[in-house]
């Protein structure tokens, strides 16, 4: 008998694993898919290929194919910012990774939960600049909480999973993960959940008790209070705990940049927005307190000024997850490392028992800051070219889209004005960079919100400038069936720079014309580029016609709406507090400056 001819010698059956065999390609995507991620942004290539085949097959994890790495992580951080959650991006290695930097360093300015995941050539390859080599890990250290790099598939479930508990607890951050093709292609034995080992990563989130009663006797004893409100209390979800302190003690509050929408705007305890830009008011507010206890705040150059010149006269209660923000800027007489929403719920507690059946003596400070509200409301002067106001078009996006909508910036002048006229009175309403100041933020950013958010009405506020750098998004829009909504604020420049030329360098304006809205010529034709991309496009010179092409635009869902609102190049942010001074400039330039009293 041949051996052909042999019959088959029967097997038992295979015994089923407890640890089910697979790539580390699949294992990729079977750790985000444990995590509870349902979207992701990104762009394959040859490096992180192996993980694209089977995404393929994911059915509860949609992929959104973006047209630039940069979109991508924009996108995943307009998901988490309107959200909460962590926001994924996924990128090639080589340039597909270091188009991801500028998003990733924008999330880590702006304490955004975020995971970037790359490709990584075979490890065998690392070092000899193979094709498409990187040193991701390296270039990123300086601009997350983390990096990773995994050689190993049997790494990948830890690594993942590690990356998550890193990007969201403490501070939050973004965190990279670098795999190398070789261990997407090995197969090793999938664990889950796995074993997470970050020696030394212990985030303190509970805060201590004696600084709690320090802080709590300071705010009753003080007479000139602020709360200085950050973008932390938007990340701890702690607007509702922001609002019962602020009503027990009855001190104005102040939202940065990064915090607008965690008070409300229609409080009548909220002074605005301080810093550069700020109101008058809450300008003063600070530099003229003798308490300011910051919540989630990092007193950055924007608010502060001159930092050795900040609220001469206050005293300093600083709350924040991180200690090394703590002190770095200012000297905190007390300083609270911890959550800042158990922090402010411990606060109005021991703020209660401290201040008994009495109530806190600012009768005087609040007569003075409400003369000042009725002083310095904001406004803004109409322009002399006969060119439509930007102010007037940012305001009426928020009168007639309301507060449940989300707006995402751009950078620049229609940055600050979104952040002025746009009345927010919920938090996670308003996405922007602020720390990092990221041209090309919004369309991606409204974009990643819109997936996180489908049925909120999403605006992309942006200026011809930044749009002309992230504007290929509106194509994965139209394909994916996100109907954002973008009002390109068209002052025809780089609206910002020429501000400060036209102040400080004796209205030389270098190389800020862009020459996209104003005369004949428009480079490009923004109604024809948004056509050609599949958008419902409008143009709107006159503001007569702004309310109709709003409304048009809240009532298109089919398809993304760009609108070009061509408006005066000589519009200005006020009030301004210049670089370098001290923020009492403002108190100087309204006794001095006659005019500064029409121009904010």
């Amino acid at each position: 008998m041949t051996p052909e001819s042999a019959p088959a010698v029967p097997r038992p059956p295979a015994r089923p694993s407890a640890t089910p065999e697979m790539s580390g390609a699949e294992a990729v995507v079977r750790s985000l898919e444990k995590l509870g991620v349902t979207d992701v942004f990104g762009i394959p290539g040859g490096a992180i290929m192996p993980v694209y085949d089977p995404l393929m097959d994911a059915s509860g994890l949609r992929h959104v194919l973006v047209r630039h790495e940069q979109g991508a992580g924009h996108a995943a951080e307009g998901y988490a910012a309107a959200t909460g959650k962590v926001g994924v991006c996924i990128a090639t290695s080589g340039p597909g990774a270091t188009n991801l930097v500028t998003a990733i360093a924008d999330a880590y300015m702006d304490s955004v939960p975020m995971v970037a995941i790359t490709g990584q050539v075979f490890s065998t390859l690392m070092g000899t600049d193979a094709f498409q080599e990187a040193d991701i890990v390296g270039i990123t250290m300086p601009v997350t909480k983390h990096s990773f790099l995994v050689k190993r598939a049997e790494d990948i479930p830890g690594a993942i999973a590690a990356a998550f508990e890193v990007a969201s607890t403490g501070r939050p951050g973004p965190v990279l993960v670098d795999i190398t093709k070789d261990a997407q292609q090995q197969t090793a034995p999938f664990v889950w959940p796995p074993r997470i080992d970050l020696p030394g990563y212990r985030p303190v989130t509970k805060a201590h008790g004696k600084q709690i009663q320090a802080a709590a006797t300071l705010l009753a004893e003080s007479k000139k209070p602020v709360l200085y409100v950050g973008g932390g209390v938007i990340r701890a979800h702690a607007s509702a705990e922001l609002l019962t302190l602020a009503e027990s003690t009855g001190a104005p509050v102040v939202t940065t940049l990064m915090a607008r929408g965690a008070f409300p705007d229609s409080h009548p305890q909220h002074l605005g927005m301080p810093g550069m830009h700020g109101t008058v008011p809450a300008v003063l507010a600070l530099q003229e307190s003798d308490l300011i206890v910051s919540l989630g705040a990092r007193f950055d150059d924007r608010v502060t000024g001159k930092a050795a010149l900040f609220a001469p006269n206050a005293k300093v209660v600083h709350v924040d997850i991180d200690p090394a923000e703590i002190s770095k800027i200012r000297t905190a007489d007390v300083p609270i490392v911890g959550d800042v929403r158990d922090v402010l719920v411990d606060l109005d507690t021991a703020f209660r028992g401290a201040i008994g059946t009495g109530t806190p003596d600012t009768e005087e400070w609040w007569s003075y800051l409400d003369g000042l509200k009725s002083e310095f409301p904001l406004g803004y002067a109409q322009p002399e070219d006969g060119l439509m106001s930007p102010q007037y078009v940012i305001q009426r996006i928020g009168e007639l889209t309301g507060p449940e909508a989300i707006y995402a910036s751009g950078v620049g002048q229609h940055q600050m004005w979104a952040a002025q006229f746009i009345k927010y009175e919920r938090p996670n309403s308003w996405l922007n960079s602020g720390g990092a100041g990221t041209m090309g933020y919004s369309v991606p950013a409204a974009m990643g919100a819109k997936v996180a958010e489908p049925d909120r009405v999403v605006w992309a506020i942006d200026g011809d400038g930044c749009f002309q750098m992230t504007n290929q998004e509106l194509a994965t829009c139209v394909i994916n069936n996100i109907p954002i909504k973008v009002a390109i604020i068209n002052n025809s420049s780089l609206g910002m720079v020429r501000q400060w030329q036209t102040l400080f360098y004796e209205g030389r304006h270098s190389n800020t014309d862009l020459n996209t809205g104003h005369g004949t010529v428009r480079v490009p034709d923004f109604v024809k580029l948004a056509e050609a991309y599949g958008c419902l496009a409008l143009r709107v010179e006159k503001e007569e016609d702004v309310d109709a092409a709003i409304r048009t635009a809240l009532e298109t869902d089919d398809r993304p709406v760009v609108i070009d609102f061509v408006v005066s190049a000589d519009a200005m942010v006020w009030p301004m507090v210049p670089q370098g001074v001290s923020n009492s400039y403002i108190q100087y330039a309204r006794e001095h400056a006659p005019a500064f009293d029409e121009e904010i």
